[in-house]
């Protein structure tokens, strides 16, 4: 577009000094033509520049989500290919349950004997009870007894024998009260000891039978949302850990995200909601269509990460670093009713914004973006 106008400048000018002789076509006219010319290009490219700013770095980019087992085990089945879209919660690989299904097992018998445990604790109960009353009334006897023996003693009507015989079984009686009444505090405190609708003892093997069914879930991986898994070099008969340092493999979201990255001083119009437009390399030929969600006001270049240490100040004489870029989210905007275009994960390609100011000139730079993506047609090397 920019050829064309510096084409109609230049036929402009041959019409005036050349055929229809209005202006005389000597030294001063032709510096003042060419003067002209390069005043009127630099104008144009300046004034676009901000009013449809352009970048040569837009990236396709996707999360990347490294699979690794909750629990450890040998790998009994890989259940995917790589480079194979898969839907979300689809399997990814088994891994032996053997140890955690047996483990199950063993907590769901713990739970049937610490559940009848619990209801026998009720009966025990009753039983303490009807043993605490027991032992008070055979203390109470005792102690009537002894009052009766030391009232015949003193009277003469009895012997000191009885008296002796009759405390030293108050005593006992007293003791055996004492056993009764402990036991049945002791249960009382199980029964007072609750978790919910249940008590302390069944609640502490529920929650272990949640837990080792969860790690038994844990050994069927599944798809975390839709995508494909590369790198998928584990097979039956592989240990995993549950560490984070060995994936199984790498799994790539199918979401994606654009991101164009443009100069700090290109980004003063710039405003979500922009019709945007791309050339990527891998579509050669073809201007993808986008709008601007959202622009990232931040980067590595204002962060200062957590140390002891304190922050060197850059001396700018000497070092002084290159200001860094901001990354503006693109949206893909398709045609209604068509498919959007396929952008494989990394894909490059340069792009450009169309503001709200000047838009007589978004028409300049949306022919440079056609020309840029016939342009990636070319494939620039010597074998």
């Amino acid at each position: 577009m920019l050829e064309i106008i510096i084409g109609g400048y230049a036929f402009l000018v041959w019409l005036l000094c050349i055929k229809l002789k209005v202006l005389p076509w000597n030294i001063k006219t032709q510096v003042g033509a060419v003067a002209g010319a390069l005043a009127l290009a630099a104008t144009i490219i300046f004034t676009i520049n901000v009013v449809t700013p352009s970048t040569s770095d837009v990236r396709a980019i996707n999360y990347v989500v490294e699979v690794v087992p909750r629990v450890a085990g040998t790998v009994t089945r890989v259940a995917v290919e790589g480079n194979q879209m898969i839907k979300k919660g689809d399997i990814l690989l088994e891994i032996d349950n053997t140890p955690y299904r047996l483990k199950v097992k063993e907590l769901e018998a713990r739970l049937v004997d610490a559940t009848a445990s619990a209801k026998t604790l009720w009966q025990d109960l009753d039983t303490a009870k009807s043993t605490t009353l027991s032992a008070q009334a055979h203390l109470d006897l005792m102690r009537k007894r002894l009052a009766e023996s030391q009232e015949l003693a003193k009277a003469g009507a009895g012997n000191q024998y009885d008296v002796e015989h009759f405390a030293t079984e108050v005593k006992k009686a007293e003791a055996t009260l004492a056993t009764a009444k402990t036991a049945e505090n002791k249960v009382q405190t199980k029964l007072e000891g609750v978790v919910g609708p249940d008590v302390a003892s069944v609640a502490q093997i529920k929650a272990q039978l949640e837990s080792a069914k969860y790690d038994l879930e844990s050994t069927v991986i599944r798809a975390p949302t839709d995508g494909y898994a590369v790198n998928v070099s584990v097979r039956p008969g592989n240990f995993l850990a549950a560490m984070p340092f060995r994936p199984a493999m790498s799994f790539v979201e199918h979401e994606q995200r654009i991101v164009a990255f443009f100069e700090q001083n290109e980004l003063r119009y710039i405003k979500p909601g922009n019709k945007a437009e791309i050339a990527f390399k891998s579509l050669p030929g073809q201007v993808v269509s986008a709008k601007v969600d959202s622009i990232i006001w931040a980067n590595s270049q204002g962060q200062y990460m957590q140390s002891g240490a304190i922050p060197d100040t850059p001396m700018e004489k000497v070092y002084a670093p290159l200001a860094q870029k901001y990354a503006v989210k693109l949206d893909i905007v398709g045609k209604e009713g068509e498919p959007l275009p396929f952008i494989p994960m990394g894909a490059r390609g340069g792009g450009a914004v169309y503001t709200d100011k000047l838009a007589a000139l978004h028409l300049v730079r949306m022919v440079m973006i056609r020309a840029q993506a016939k342009l990636n047609y070319l494939v620039l090397k010597l074998h």
